[in-house]
């Protein structure tokens, strides 16, 4: 199985560019009948844990499974490379939720809930609440949960997006933006953050996940192209049932499923268990009570509807639509 690639904001972004002008080729099966997908994911604890558990202990293997890793610095990228045949499986946060619900991937699984979106701004720019926004130089990058963020804060504190100057970057670009100081604020995720606190001490938070937790859950997911869940639904539930049993590991077993994360990212252990405490996990089998009653639909519904206000979408839709959760629901059943 293949090891990851270097975690590093440059190398994530190479990675991209390669994919982009290269692509991949997935394959039903491989050597032996083992069936081989391309993985892609997010370096953080959040959108890699579960891939680490799984090469860790060997899950994939015991489900006849080849797994290869492409790292990618955000979700929508990775559904872009899902439409063009060069990914398999990708991972996503709660931001970019608006491209399955308009038909762009499917999401076969819940991963976990994230608390690690902020807006923050520089010290010393005389910037205390979003309020004091207005006008402001904000970088965001467009499509993920810091947009959404962004986008809530300002609906909280009375202002729309035409009220601030948005600066559309992406992730690592806002990073370096930011700690270089040539815009006032932006709209991230930890552990993204982490490099900018090393270089700009006293970053001002001014709205995080947390803040909206009576109205929305930010639940990141696991997602795949729509025509291979529909054509190759064994190879789902094959995947599901490694993702639950990763699931399941991280979530019994919190301090070492980030040391496992930390080796497989390549990352100092510290910082991941940092990133680690943004999170909540859920068993599988709270996930799958939570999909059979309706819960997981209301999070997602809650999403649509916020997507719908801002234009990311133009109608709701029925959630089973995107979300394959039968088949997660039968996946956990045949363990």
């Amino acid at each position: 199985m293949s090891r990851p690639p270097s975690t590093r904001i440059a190398a994530a972004t190479a990675l991209v560019t390669v994919l982009a002008v290269s692509g991949c080729s997935a394959e039903a099966a491989g050597d032996g009948g083992r069936q081989k997908i391309d993985f892609g994911y997010i370096a953080d604890y959040n959108q890699a844990g579960l891939l680490a558990i799984a090469e860790k202990r060997g899950l994939w293997a015991e489900h006849g499974i080849d797994a290869s890793y492409k790292v990618f610095t955000d979700g929508p990228t990775q559904i872009t490379a899902l439409g063009a045949g060069n990914l398999d499986f990708g991972t996503i946060g709660p931001g970019a939720t608006w491209l399955p619900a308009s038909g762009k991937a499917t999401v076969v699984a819940v991963n976990q809930l994230g608390r690690a979106d902020h807006v923050v701004a520089l010290p010393g720019k005389g910037i205390r609440t979003v309020a004091d926004l207005r006008g402001r130089k904000v970088a965001v990058p467009e499509g993920t949960s810091g947009e959404m963020i962004l986008t809530l804060a300002l609906e909280k504190a009375g202002l729309s997006k035409k009220d601030i100057t948005i600066v559309p970057m992406a992730p690592p670009t806002a990073v370096s933006a930011l700690a270089s100081r040539q815009v006032d604020a932006a709209a991230l995720w930890y552990p993204l953050l982490s490099t900018v606190d090393k270089r700009v001490p006293g970053l001002v938070d001014l709205a995080e996940s947390a803040d909206f937790e009576d109205e929305f859950v930010f639940p990141s997911s696991i997602v795949a192209a729509p025509a291979t869940v529909k054509e190759r639904p064994e190879l789902v539930t094959e995947v599901d049932q490694v993702l639950q049993k990763a699931n399941d590991f991280r979530h019994t077993n919190r301090d070492e499923s980030v040391s496992i994360t930390a080796s497989f990212l390549r990352l100092d252990e510290e910082a991941v268990a940092a990133d680690a405490r943004n999170t909540r996990s859920l068993s599988t089998s709270d996930l799958v009570r939570k999909t059979q009653d309706g819960t997981v639909g209301r999070w997602f519904g809650a999403l649509q509807r916020f997507f719908t206000s801002t234009g990311k979408l133009d109608r709701t839709a029925p959630v089973e639509e995107f979300y394959a959760g039968d088949l997660y629901a039968e996946a956990a059943g045949a363990r």
